[in-house]
């Protein structure tokens, strides 16, 4: 077996990387808790899946990341954008259908994209990001780029044939692309237990000759570590890598969830690692922050976040004549 966390490094970066992850992940944090709330109130139309309590998956691979690689992600994808780069304000004006929104209105909550942050789009159809992703990172050796691509999916999207197409393509051509596994436990109300044999998911990379890392989704710094590894040997030309990160959404599959399927007291027992005290706990040791510190950066992502809300409010829908732009790019010819 090609063990990728044998690869990783030993300590990670608290004075470099700690604040601003904590940063992100209160950010995430504070973004996908008012999503419900929105909802409530029917500014948001159609479903949509808050990644409460996944924060530290998106944060951890993202700051592996340089601006110029790219991610490919989910239904549940709020998290991955903003950990890319995206500007809160923008992508829930996406949310809520407004033209100002970075698919100017027409994409909502899960076929939002921004081409110029390498967000390549949040995606409705399960494990879709794993090939597009693949296809981006084929793009990238063609091009004779040094970008690396990232398809964000969950436990459920594994038992989709176009993993195994894509992690066997990638293989073949030695691709530029990590393939992150978040497996909270559920696809959407089916247990994993019940629909895997083998709970090891990342026991199917060196299926493919992948190196590959199971990975506690819960501590940001574990998740980066093993992403740095896995980003920096595809950007080498090692080829790809698979990473399963074991998480836990805190909240339903989606606003108006009855979550019949599991309990209060597995919720509470998971709720128990949450990431973000976790790391504020181990930047507090480090002599990194400080309560006043973590209850400035609270106050100061409660602002960006009202800032946010005000902007994408005021924003208009998009205008009916609009509904065939963007639909197809320009053609350049053979």
């Amino acid at each position: 077996m090609l063990d990728l966390s044998a690869a990783t490094p030993r300590d990670f970066p608290y004075e470099r990387l700690g604040v601003r992850a904590l940063e992100l992940m209160l950010l995430i944090r504070g973004f996908e808790s008012r999503i419900e709330g929105y909802a409530q109130q029917k500014l948001i139309r159609g479903s949509t899946h808050p990644a409460v309590g996944m924060e530290a998956v998106a944060v951890g691979v993202a700051l592996a990341l340089q601006s110029h690689d790219t991610i490919a992600s989910t239904h549940r994808g709020h998290a991955h954008c903003l950990a890319k780069g995206a500007d809160p304000g923008r992508l829930l004006a996406e949310i809520f259908g407004r033209q100002d929104g970075y698919s100017h209105g027409k994409g909502g909550s899960m076929h939002a994209g921004a081409a110029d942050l390498g967000i390549l789009g949040t995606n409705g159809i399960v494990g879709a990001s794993i090939g597009i992703a693949t296809g981006a990172a084929l793009a990238s050796v063609q091009m004779g780029q040094d970008s690396v691509s990232v398809a964000f999916f969950g436990d459920g999207a594994i038992n989709q044939g176009i993993f195994h197409e894509s992690l066997n393509l990638a293989a073949i051509w030695s691709l530029p692309v990590v393939y992150i596994c978040e497996n909270n436990q559920y696809a959407q109300s089916a247990r994993l237990q019940d629909m895997v044999v083998n709970p090891d998911l990342a026991a199917r990379g060196p299926a493919y000759g992948i190196a590959s890392a199971r990975v506690d989704g819960m501590d940001v710094t574990a998740v980066h570590q093993v992403a740095h590894a896995a980003v920096e040997r595809a950007r080498s030309g090692a080829g790809p890598s698979l990473i399963v990160a074991d998480t836990y959404r805190f909240l339903g599959h989606m606003v108006g969830d009855t979550e019949i399927y599991r309990g209060g007291a597995e919720v509470s027992r998971w709720r128990e690692r949450d990431p973000i005290p976790l790391l504020a706990a181990q930047l507090n040791e480090r002599r990194l922050l400080t309560p006043v510190m973590q209850q400035a950066a609270e106050q100061a992502t409660k602002e960006r976040l009202d800032a946010a809300e005000q902007a994408a409010l005021s924003s208009a829908p998009p205008p009916p004549a609009s509904a065939y732009t963007d639909v197809y790019g320009p053609h350049g010819g053979m």
